[in-house]
């Protein structure tokens, strides 16, 4: 069992230390999702064939050789996570946080914080894996004490020794988490700047001087509580999927980004990367250097057996998983890519209903699905959760998100750009219609779109549901990219289209018009 230290107990460690610079490697990863097994260049499932031809990333395995090589190139470190090691994968699914304890416990984690999705199945599933840990997981942005199942046992920070110094970690979450996930009326989420600031100060008061935010609240949040506060050395971000580097051209930012006198790094998702910051300290706990760069785990880092061994034993159930009865069709639900792609299909309308059913009550008035994200057709009878999967097989998550109706125009359009060659860019809708000129030029095919009954104003800012491949500018909607108030880490599609399917008895897939080809 890893020990670590409340910051009371840690004053007696200060007492007679040598004070002189001390340097530091900070290894570390942020938004997970459960992708214990290798992932695709697209972040969703990597097949057996596809990783052995050196096709895949990440995964926990090469993850284990990864910290193991990072290790290697210094002789003091820490491993920290910036949340969200929940949901995303059918691992989630069955084991809940079983799972993710059990692998971040054998990484040697030494502290994370709350992420928005680990409140996913309530106060409850968090309680267990928190008891699961060998390690602090902590989140200070929130009163809690209403909360008996995390009452006195979630913390705000916690202090560790490593190198003969104290090093103070705390932990942040997204401030709108009550409305991204299922945290209960009895979690009330606070201001992130006040939060850390405050835990900063005890912290300090307390000999600390060596402070590490973990931060679950995105990369523009990060850089907002940098230049706020004081007293903070380092933020280890996440919830953006943001990443950070020096060498990469589609980084957001430099790797780390400085505020101030603030550090901040993140390293994207899904474990394609291991963050490795080199921080000096001088002799009063401030950053004089910071340096480093996300390691890409690739092909070129060996696989673990053990590991590989274990996850492969967990992953037997979910063939379970996958022949589980979980809804019933009166009729087959045609998902047919040459249907699909050029008109109005059954399968886009359930997924895309499903997805407005879904966020409805948080205001938003439209769903868009790119046909290619639909694989498959669904025969008539019992539906297993292996049919909905191979329909929907990317681990898609629900993105939200707000955009003129100049802009839905401008997507509609990319949509019907290619419908002459059977794309799969072009879009299945919910709550709203339009009709489709394939004969008429590229970007002028759009005519007679309406909202709710009404026609699209182009000054008027819409709320949005699709998929977080097409909001990031997937299949060309780049003109999403930029959409105000998005969120991309909803729950994933094939379930949300699953749960949708068995709400009401048999479901009877129809079409009624909502896409007019002339």
């Amino acid at each position: 069992m890893k020990r670590f230290l409340t910051a009371t107990a840690a004053l007696a460690l200060t007492a007679g230390m040598a004070q002189a610079d001390y340097s530091l490697t900070i290894l570390h990863t942020n938004d997970f999702h459960a992708r214990f097994e290798p992932i695709s260049k697209y972040d969703g499932p990597c097949s057996a064939e596809d990783n052995t031809a050196g096709e895949c990333f990440g995964g926990t395995a090469r993850l284990v050789n990864a910290i193991k090589d990072a290790k290697a190139r210094t002789n003091n470190y820490i491993l920290v996570d910036g949340g969200d090691q929940f949901q995303g994968s059918l691992f989630y699914t069955y084991y809940k946080g079983k799972m993710a304890a059990e692998m971040m416990n054998m990484l040697g984690y030494d502290g994370m914080t709350v992420g928005n999705h680990e409140f996913d199945d309530g106060p409850e599933v968090l309680a267990g894996f928190m008891d699961a840990l060998e390690f602090p997981i902590l989140m200070s942005n929130a009163d809690i004490s209403a909360e008996p199942l995390l009452a006195g046992k979630l913390a705000k920070s916690a202090v560790i020794e490593r190198g003969g110094e104290l090093i103070g970690l705390i932990g942040l979450t997204s401030e709108d988490t009550d409305e991204l996930a299922s945290p209960g009326e009895n979690v009330i989420f606070t201001d992130s700047v006040a939060a850390v600031q405050g835990e900063v100060d005890l912290l300090t008061a307390r000999g600390v001087n060596k402070i590490i935010v973990l931060s679950h609240s995105g990369y523009k949040v990060d850089q907002m509580v940098a230049e706020n506060t004081t007293g903070v050395d380092v933020i280890v971000g996440g919830h953006s999927n943001t990443l950070l580097s020096n060498t990469n051209d589609r980084a957001e930012g430099a790797y780390p980004t400085m505020v101030k006198e603030t550090a901040i790094v993140q390293a994207y998702a899904y474990g394609k990367y291991l963050g490795e910051l080199n921080v000096t300290f001088d002799d009063e706990g401030n950053v004089k250097e910071a340096s480093g760069e996300p390691v890409l785990i690739d092909a070129a880092v060996v696989e673990d057996e053990g590991t590989v061994a274990r996850i492969a034993e967990l992953a037997q159930p979910l063939d379970e998983i996958r022949n589980k009865v979980v809804a019933e069709t009166s009729e087959m639900i045609d998902g047919d890519r040459a249907v699909c792609r050029v008109m109005e299909c059954p399968m886009g309308n359930l997924i895309a209903d499903a997805m407005l059913a879904r966020v409805a009550d948080q205001g938003v008035q439209i769903a868009v699905q790119n046909s290619g994200g639909i694989r498959s057709s669904i025969d008539a009878g019992e539906v297993t959760m292996g049919e909905v999967l191979s329909v929907l097989p990317f681990q898609n998550t629900l993105s939200t998100f707000q955009v003129s109706g100049a802009t839905i125009l401008e997507a509609l359009e990319n949509g019907a750009s290619q419908i002459e060659e059977v794309a799969g860019r072009f879009l299945q809708v919910s709550g709203m219609t339009y009709s489709v000129d394939a004969k008429a030029e590229a970007g002028s095919r759009i005519s007679d779109v309406m909202v709710g009954g009404e026609p699209l104003d182009p000054a008027k800012v819409y709320g949005v549901v699709s998929n977080n491949y097409v909001r990031n500018g997937g299949d060309g909607f780049a003109m999403f990219k930029t959409a105000d108030n998005a969120y991309d880490y909803g729950p994933d599609l094939a379930d949300v289209t699953a749960e949708f399917i068995a709400a009401n008895g048999a479901y009877t897939p129809y079409v009624d018009g909502r896409i007019t080809l002339k």
